[in-house]
């Protein structure tokens, strides 16, 4: 609307000028000329002899963590390039902060950008994107520069330092005082080095201490490995935010699955959202990774309800695992699948939300004396089948919660 504007303007000053043959209007003409000219040569070379980047210090990272860009604009002609836009679209919550600046004849600048990680998904970073127009806004270049990245954002993980997994329903399965050529989770003394012990079992402060190499020993341990049914039907859900069923749920699934896999246990996960998430059972970094990668894109949207969840899943759990279910259902439907897996030597541990607290925020829903009729049932049934369950409420920590 402005050029529009602008060129009518323009229009009406020539056709005066020619018709009156004033000096004036000629001088304004063969001003605008310069300036129209001028803005648009200038518009023209603001790209030319121009590099540019970004760097991303993480291409994926846990809620909480700090995200680093560093950005270099590099002008290599001789011709100073004094009005610049720089900026990347993102998906990221909050975007990323752009940049006008003026960079002289050969030289750079170089800045940093910091952005909370602050939501849990997949975002992309699009190109860098620079933009050089002239002082009076009649012309604008811009151009794109590298190419877009994906950046998962994992939830958030919070340490356990008082949770355990409870032991396999089958003979020896707690902690034995053998030794074992194995390494387990359990070290639990010295001995002096013999020839053919590993040199990663040395325990280096006590070789320091008694000036002659020892060793780590190891107790068997026949603990059961973990699979997680993380219950994400949408219609048992509540709360919003950082603080709905959903978060706290997956940020307990995450938590309870990286603890089982620093203590080198398989973890398996079932999560049913709008599509259920099936990993089997496995351990180390790489398994890990599938499962914070699972859980980074999940959503409380699920149609499959947790009964029907375990009935499928169940199944694929083998002799001596523990089955952990996270969930914010009061249907003690699901709880009968459950009881079944006592046979068969598996075990199971509940975790449930709370959903009534986080319906009413961390205020009145953490300290009414009342409890849903639902909620009440549920724990009932629980304590009736002897299952160990944990109660997770609005505003309170998930490492307190689960020590209890």
């Amino acid at each position: 609307m402005r050029r529009l504007q602008a060129l009518a303007i323009a229009a009406a000053v020539v056709v005066a000028a020619f018709s009156t043959g004033l000096p004036f209007l000629f001088y304004l003409v063969y001003l605008g000329i310069l300036v129209v000219g001028g803005s648009y040569v200038l518009t023209r070379l603001a790209l030319a002899n121009l590099e540019a980047g970004y760097a991303v210090s993480q291409r994926y990272g846990h809620v909480g963590d700090e995200l680093d860009i560093t950005y270099t604009v590099r002008n290599a002609g001789r011709l100073p390039k004094p009005w610049l836009e720089v900026h990347n679209p993102t998906t990221l919550p909050g975007g990323l902060p752009g940049r006008a600046l003026s960079v002289g004849a050969r030289s750079s600048r170089t800045w940093r950008a910091r952005l909370l990680l602050t939501q849990r998904g997949a975002y992309t970073i699009a190109p860098l994107q620079v933009r050089a127009g002239d002082p009076f806004g009649f012309f604008e270049a811009t151009a794109g520069v590298g190419q877009g990245i994906t950046l998962l954002v994992y939830p958030r993980l919070e340490p356990l330092p008082f949770w355990r997994l409870p032991t396999a329903m089958v003979e020896g399965s707690h902690a034995l005082p053998e030794r074992t050529h194995q390494a387990t989770a359990l070290a639990t003394t010295v001995r002096p080095w013999a020839p053919g012990d590993s040199f990663n079992r040395i325990h280096w402060p006590t070789t320091a201490r008694v000036g002659e190499i020892q060793v780590k020993e190891f107790d068997l341990e026949q603990t059961a490995d973990a699979w997680i049914f993380l219950d994400l039907d949408e219609a048992v859900q509540a709360g919003s935010g950082d603080d709905s069923t959903v978060e706290v749920a997956v940020r307990a699934a995450a938590s309870i699955a990286d603890r089982a896999l620093t203590e080198n246990r398989a973890v398996g996960l079932t999560a049913t959202s709008l599509r259920t998430v099936v990993l089997p059972a496995d351990r180390g970094a790489r398994q890990h990774l599938k499962v914070m990668e699972a859980l980074a894109s999940v959503n409380g949207d699920g149609v499959t309800s947790l009964a029907e969840a375990l009935v499928v899943g169940l199944p694929r759990l083998r002799r001596g695992m523990t089955a952990v279910v996270i969930t914010a259902s009061t249907d003690p439907a699901w709880v009968r699948p459950l009881v079944s897996l006592r046979p068969r030597g598996v075990s199971s541990v509940v975790i449930a939300l709370d959903a009534a607290s986080y319906a009413t925020g961390p205020g009145e829903g953490t300290t009414s004396p009342t409890e849903p009729s639902g909620a009440r049932v549920l724990r009932h049934t629980l304590a009736e089948y002897d299952l160990p369950a944990y109660t997770l409420r609005a505003g309170h920590r998930l490492a307190d919660a689960l020590a209890r």
